[in-house]
């Protein structure tokens, strides 16, 4: 077998999501907090929406600092 160099899975684009105890994502409600694994710049949200927004963003930046 031969091992790639480059990583499937970056440092960059590792994120952990933390699921607030009062979520319930069985009917939609999602609620927590998403941390960059990189930088632990961390992003609330209140709603699947707001999870998007905050996962689109984190990407976005992510992209930025890559490309200086």
């Amino acid at each position: 077998m031969i091992l790639k160099a480059q990583t499937s899975y970056p440092q960059t684009f590792s994120f952990v999501l933390k699921l607030h105890r009062d979520a319930e994502p069985a009917k939609g409600q999602l609620v927590g907090r998403l941390e960059h694994v990189a930088t632990g710049k961390q992003y609330t949200f209140g709603s699947k929406d707001e999870l998007v927004a905050c996962l689109t963003s984190a990407v976005d930046n992510a992209l930025q600092e890559l490309s200086r």
